[in-house]
């Protein structure tokens, strides 16, 4: 029989311990003091219909199960996600190690030096690759992170653009689709104009104010965009730029061809796809947009010693103080993830990352250069890792699609006869003579032999040479010493011993995010059958994580008694914003768009009235009493004053 069930292991309270505190506050059982503290009329009328708890080793067998029905082809589709190596010595030691992924947000300084330092990582990571002087950490998504990205622009307008009602936000149609459709959904309830166009026909008028390009675009090419910033420059428009974090080891950064801000993924550094997320995004910018940039700042201080230390810094931005007038609604935001792409620099150092990304340009060279002779076309005429190859005349896409899926290989498909190929770090030469191979029989043709050139002569050989980076990066000491396991190990447990997390004690801070996943649920999520899933792999390919969805979304809709439930938005304050986004949605379509007053008692997380102020509220604050409780006169009083 299997006694191990998570309700033993997890939660703390013995039998013992709930009838001292019992006694402790005068009452005789838990059904006693439920009766008293929860009134009867807010009571669920029935037990919820929930399955019995398993025990962890059930659980195991249950995932093992579940991952079965996930299928891992090799994934060629990028599109912002990439396989990537998780280095082992990270894996262990931060990833599966509670540390690392049980402490807090890092308010106490005091108890949190060891993730500020890490976090200091990411950021100096994420400047010296975009060539931008300041960089926070982090943000939840490349999507999100362009539409704080217009946010910024937005509100800080010049009075001149204020006044004039400049309104429309400039979009390259070579933006990846899902940054696009995160856009569409931000402008919509903060009265922005979206214009999505080719970014040779972008039109900076005097109702333009601000705009966003891809580097290197959505289909892999490389162009250079030093033109059009400078005729956005020139109207006095800010420019975004959306980067793929590796290719800035070999392509001249965006911060010095004048971007304001540079922002995208830090997935492909370390941490694995997870059928899409979570993943840190970054973000980083001028001086000039300092106090107006969404997350987290890491700082150098002083202690009261007079001794450098760490702190979160220019907080006042933030929606835990600045509430309905923050720069964002941002909170905790991917810090693990962040945390772990820092750390992967600093194991591969600037070397190691150079050698990296000229692999992978390498191979998408040799690819290629190959592909030619079975009659395909690479239409990219510059390109890091991503390839846009036309398929023979008398080919079709879908046929190309049919016998990739045989060979247990995603490429991405367009409708114009087209495939796109995304080299990573985990491709081989034998996946590339495989790839090859494919198309060959697709195409009818002999497969020839396969030609590889070195590394290092194909470094920048598909790049321009005015674009071709010369500056230097990641030269800080942290990059440049922890190369070997064992230097890595003692620096990481060097970092851990300065925080405090749940594996030393209870965490002095409330919150609302999670604090601890036990030991048995973290062992699944480093199989591969759930980190190497494509987030755009066709649906029979996930049936293991749709049905964990699918099981999670009947849960809770049960424990919460609504009838659907969404998992899109990936955290707290973004679960917010869309519900929020809903509730305003429903009075617009029911013809009453003026309803846009939200209720917020004075007590209420900072991110609540933030999120209101994004999905295009106004906030009217209730007063609470010094505990924190809603004062119910004052509730009936504005509702009443608001109701129409």
């Amino acid at each position: 029989m299997i006694q191990d069930n998570f309700e033993k292991r997890h939660i703390g309270s013995r039998e013992a311990d709930i009838d001292k505190m019992l006694k402790v506050i005068g009452a005789d059982s838990l059904d006693q003091l439920i009766d008293e503290i929860i009134p009867a009329d807010i009571r669920l009328p029935k037990p919820l219909n929930l399955e019995k708890g398993m025990s962890e080793y059930e659980f195991l067998n249950q995932m093992r199960n579940l991952a079965k029905k996930n299928r891992v082809f090799k994934s060629y589709i990028g599109q912002g996600y990439y396989n990537t190596i998780v280095p082992s010595v990270i894996l262990r030691n931060v990833f599966e190690n509670p540390g690392w992924y049980t402490s807090y947000t890092p308010y106490q300084a005091e108890i949190s030096q060891g993730r500020l330092e890490a976090l200091l990582n990411f950021q100096t990571l994420i400047s010296d690759l975009t060539g931008m002087p300041l960089a926070n950490s982090s943000l939840l998504d490349e999507g999100t992170a362009a539409a704080e990205a217009m946010l910024m622009f937005y509100h800080t307008r010049p009075r001149a653009k204020v006044k004039a009602g400049a309104n429309v936000f400039m979009v390259s149609e070579d933006l990846f689709t899902q940054s696009i459709d995160v856009l569409k959904t931000r402008a919509a309830s903060n009265n922005i104009e979206l214009v999505i166009t080719g970014r040779d026909t972008f039109d900076f008028n005097e109702n333009v104010f601000g705009c966003i390009m891809q580097y290197p675009d959505q289909k892999g090419e490389i162009i250079n965009l030093t033109p059009h910033v400078t005729n956005a420059k020139e109207a006095g428009i800010p420019v975004a730029v959306a980067a793929d974090l590796m290719s800035l080891a070999l392509l001249t950064p965006p911060g010095e061809w004048g971007a304001d801000v540079v922002l995208g993924n830090s997935q492909r550094f370390g941490v694995p796809m997870g059928f899409g997320g979570p993943h840190a995004a970054y973000f980083a910018t001028t001086e000039t947009y300092k106090r107006q940039m969404p997350g987290r700042i890491i700082g150098v201080s002083k202690d009261t010693n007079g001794n450098t230390a760490l702190r979160m810094a220019l907080q006042t931005r933030e929606q835990h103080i600045k509430r309905e007038k923050a720069t964002s609604n941002i909170c905790t935001a991917q810090a693990l993830l962040a945390i772990m792409s820092g750390f992967y620099a600093v194991y591969h150092g600037k070397d190691g990352i150079k050698a990296i990304a000229a692999e992978i340009h390498s191979l998408t060279v040799d690819l290629a250069n190959n592909l030619e002779k079975y009659g395909y076309s690479q239409e990219n005429k510059f390109f890091f890792d991503t390839l846009y190859v036309k398929i023979p005349e008398d080919v079709h896409v879908n046929f190309v699609r049919e016998k990739a899926l045989e060979a247990g290989i995603n490429f991405r498909y367009f409708e114009n006869n087209h495939i796109g190929i995304s080299i990573d770090e985990t491709t081989s030469r034998k996946d590339v003579k495989a790839i090859i191979e494919l198309l060959a029989t697709v195409a009818d043709k002999k497969m020839e032999a396969v030609g590889f050139a070195d590394a290092e002569k194909n470094t920048a050989q598909n790049i321009p040479s005015n674009l071709v980076r010369n500056s230097g990066y990641l030269e800080h000491p942290v990059f440049n010493s922890y190369h070997s396991e064992t230097e890595m190990m003692r620096y990481l447990k060097k970092l851990e011993n300065k925080d405090i997390g749940l594996n030393r004690s209870m965490i002095p801070l409330g919150s609302c995010t999670m604090k601890l996943n036990a030991a048995t649920e973290m062992i699944p999520i480093s199989w591969p059958e759930f980190t190497d899933i494509h987030p755009f792999v066709p649906q029979n390919q996930a049936l293991g994580y749709h049905e964990i969805i699918e099981e999670m979304e009947s849960m809770l809709a049960e424990i919460t008694g609504f009838s659907a439930v969404t998992f899109q938005p990936n955290s707290g304050a973004a679960g917010e914003y869309t519900g929020l986004m809903i509730i305003r949605q429903h009075f617009i379509a029911k013809g009453e768009p003026h309803r846009n007053i939200c209720l917020i008692p004075a007590s209420a997380h900072g991110t609540n009235p933030a999120s209101a102020i994004m999905a295009g509220m106004k906030v009217v604050v209730v007063k609470t009493d010094s505990n924190g409780n809603v004062d119910i006169d004052d509730l009936r009083s504005k509702a009443e004053e608001h109701k129409d």
